[in-house]
């Protein structure tokens, strides 16, 4: 006896990979380098910043920029760690480090000769990847802010 099936109309859902055991894995990897991020932007780039340590203060004071540089770059860097680990804000966290991440480059090859600057080159490319990643959420974004104005 032979079955035949019905073509599947363009309608219909389709699995995505997360549903597999390779996409859960790869879920669970990337949400677990969204925490990391988030750790290492709320501990080791924005408190020192926040709190004023003398390191912070010393760079901030070389640059010209002062205390109110220092506390709004230490600000940003805490929004977006925060906003790392919100599911509808990952995307937009993941696209604005990348952007203070290009800035911090640039600060750091024409202020301090370069030292540290792989750093935040470095950091370009996981952040790059969870904007790409969670780009799924910012039309749910839009449909927030959209319903709210």
């Amino acid at each position: 006896m032979s079955e035949t099936t019905a073509p599947v109309p363009a309608s219909a859902p389709v699995i995505a990979e997360s549903a597999t055991a390779r996409g859960r894995r790869a879920r669970i990897a990337l949400r677990g380098l969204q925490i990391l991020l988030a750790l290492f932007f709320a501990v080791a780039s924005a408190l020192p910043k926040l709190i004023a340590h003398s390191t912070a203060v010393e760079a901030f004071d070389e640059l010209g920029w002062g205390s109110a540089g220092m506390y709004t770059i230490g600000a940003l860097e805490l929004a977006g760690a925060v906003a790392l680990l919100i599911p509808v804000l990952q995307s937009v966290a993941g696209i604005a480090l990348s952007a203070l991440m290009v800035g911090a480059f640039i600060v750091t090859l024409t202020s301090f000769d370069g030292e540290n600057a792989a750093t935040p080159l470095i950091l370009i490319i996981p952040l790059s990847l969870i904007a790409w990643a969670r780009r799924g959420h910012n039309a749910e974004l839009l449909r927030l802010v959209s319903r709210r104005a």
